[in-house]
């Protein structure tokens, strides 16, 4: 096969998997490549930093518009975290809720299990929606401006969303049906490829001392996560991602608020 026809291969073979982590990981109006192979979707997120980038721009525009209209930063805050559900779906909030009734409330793995498939919304999951809501809308606000928001922004929801095929590959499936276990397993390339375009968007986004900073702060967050979900329920499901998203990104926004 000649050269430029597996350059031009490996291009669209990028650009299929980035098309279906918008139309997965996003409400954006974006067809994925139909039909996607079973297990298409652990190899496609090695490019869900990037997906992660445009929603943190679209919540970046929605937090400058706030501010231009008048708001105090703390509304903006809010009306932006809001922005970024609806974008999303409130896809990865979702998992967080289930994962925190699962992991507080059942009394083994499989009642955890069976509890994080339960669609209805327990005290645990409750509060940690107030939690992660009220913590990313908090340190928007506490942050110097549009600017320092988009870039704390686009950092968040590209590091938050590199530990996903990390996750997929360091975790066995906690269960044989669901988001995480139709995932399928992601080569160690996309494994990396993954972190190290979550960690370039961030290190260009913040700078290289902040930007170095949320990086041990965003690695701390996920290894908690990954070695809580080893505890309780013996691996990975859609909803353990999710909540790994939401911890890492409300972890990189409160540490690009703590720094100057």
């Amino acid at each position: 096969m000649p050269d430029g026809y597996r350059g031009s291969d490996r291009i669209a073979a990028l650009s299929d998997d980035f098309r279906l982590c918008l139309a997965v990981l996003t409400r954006l109006p974006v067809r994925p490549p139909a039909p996607p192979p079973p297990g298409t979707l652990g190899r496609a997120l090695r490019l869900a930093p990037l997906a992660g980038a445009v929603i943190g721009l679209i919540v970046a525009a929605g937090f400058w518009l706030a501010g231009t209209l008048g708001l105090p930063p703390l509304a903006a805050g809010l009306l932006a975290v809001g922005l970024g559900i609806v974008v999303t779906g409130a896809f990865h909030e979702d998992g967080l809720a289930d994962t925190a009734d699962g992991f507080g409330g059942g009394a083994g793995p499989a009642h955890k299990l069976e509890i994080m498939r339960d669609s209805r919304l327990g005290s645990y999951g409750a509060l940690a929606l107030v939690l992660s809501v009220g913590l990313r809308a908090a340190a928007l606000g506490a942050l110097a401006g549009p600017g320092a928001a988009l870039a704390a922004l686009v950092a968040a929801h590209a590091l938050s969303r590199a530990v996903f095929p990390l996750l997929l590959s360091a975790l066995p499936p906690a269960r044989g049906d669901g988001l995480g276990a139709g995932a399928g397993q992601p080569p160690a390339d996309a494994v990396v490829l993954a972190l190290a375009l979550g960690g370039a968007l961030a290190l260009v986004a913040l700078g290289i001392g902040p930007g170095l900073v949320a990086l041990l702060v965003a690695a701390l967050a996920g290894l908690a996560v990954a070695a809580l979900a080893r505890a309780q329920i013996g691996g990975h499901t859609g909803d353990v991602l999710g909540a790994a998203q939401q911890t890492l990104e409300v972890a990189v926004l409160l540490s690009a608020a703590a720094l100057p």
